[in-house]
């Protein structure tokens, strides 16, 4: 399970939205940016990993992990970047950044450009699953992200990373029965999909697509010793998505508060001091 300090610092990420914390005068900061596939999300924490900024702005910049509107998710990241020195007073210039796991040099270079053509050197590169498992400090499992645009799913032994796989299967193909079902535009069927009052409707509607995912994941992992799952990503938000899963793997499905900040979080975890 996690720990307190754990749980803790994903609240925080997320306090961290709206309420900027005290940073004292030269200490230190880490900055990590998750060009997603439905957002983009950039987060700061202190040298000691405490969230003081985070910034999230929806958008359609990326597909199946790969960034697709390359001037549009460089206008997003200096927005943010500039929005985070305002709030904290203080310069932000390196970053760390994450890559779908088996992501190719060229596509790993997008990413890279992205953000420095917003103005950050990139300090570090890391692929997702090692980002969300800095935060979950899952030894021997699996970590499932469900994102946007597909399912991820990476198999730790010995807190390595030793199989990853990934299906074009997410939270927009989620949208797109909601769109159906529903009668909506995609952007009517993504605020559809966040509705607290809607959460029943949601869950009965897209099942079939969280099956779906579950059955991915169950492929993958045919024939092998699996001692628990963690779901992370804005799609595995969605109400009683570990249930689902459970039901398909056999296997303890855990999800930690606010999904969606693990991997944030852990990238910026990985900028060196």
């Amino acid at each position: 399970m996690l720990s307190d300090s754990t749980i803790l610092t994903l609240n925080g990420s997320v306090a961290a939205l709206r309420h900027t914390g005290q940073v004292d005068a030269g200490a230190s900061l880490k900055c990590g940016v998750d060009l997603g596939t439905a957002s983009i999300v950039e987060v700061v924490l202190t040298g000691d990993g405490r969230p003081v900024a985070c910034e999230i702005q929806p958008c359609q910049i990326a597909r199946d992990g790969l960034v697709v509107d390359y001037f549009g998710a460089i206008q997003i990241v200096k927005r943010l970047t500039d929005s985070l020195r305002r709030r904290l007073d203080r310069p932000i210039e390196q970053a760390a950044i994450a890559v779908p796991p088996g992501t190719s040099a060229r596509d790993c270079g997008t990413h890279r450009h992205v953000v420095e053509a917003a103005g950050l050197e990139v300090a570090a590169i890391v692929d997702e699953p090692t980002a969300a498992n800095s935060v979950l400090g899952v030894v021997n499992g699996v970590v499932v992200d469900i994102g946007g645009g597909t399912t991820g799913l990476s198999v730790f032994e010995d807190s390595k990373v030793v199989y990853v796989a990934d299906e074009a299967t997410g939270g927009t193909h989620m949208s797109l029965v909601l769109m159906g079902r529903f009668g909506l535009t995609f952007d009517e069927a993504e605020k559809f999909k966040a509705d607290p009052d809607r959460v029943a409707e949601v869950k009965e509607a897209v099942r079939p697509v969280a099956e779906k995912m579950a059955t991915i994941v169950g492929r993958h992992l045919a024939g092998g010793h699996v001692e628990n799952v963690w779901l992370v990503g804005g799609s595995a938000g969605l109400d009683g998505m570990e249930e689902i899963f459970a039901d398909h793997l056999g296997v303890p499905v855990h999800k930690p508060p606010h999904p969606m900040m693990v991997t944030p979080v852990g990238i910026a975890m990985n900028q060196p001091s």
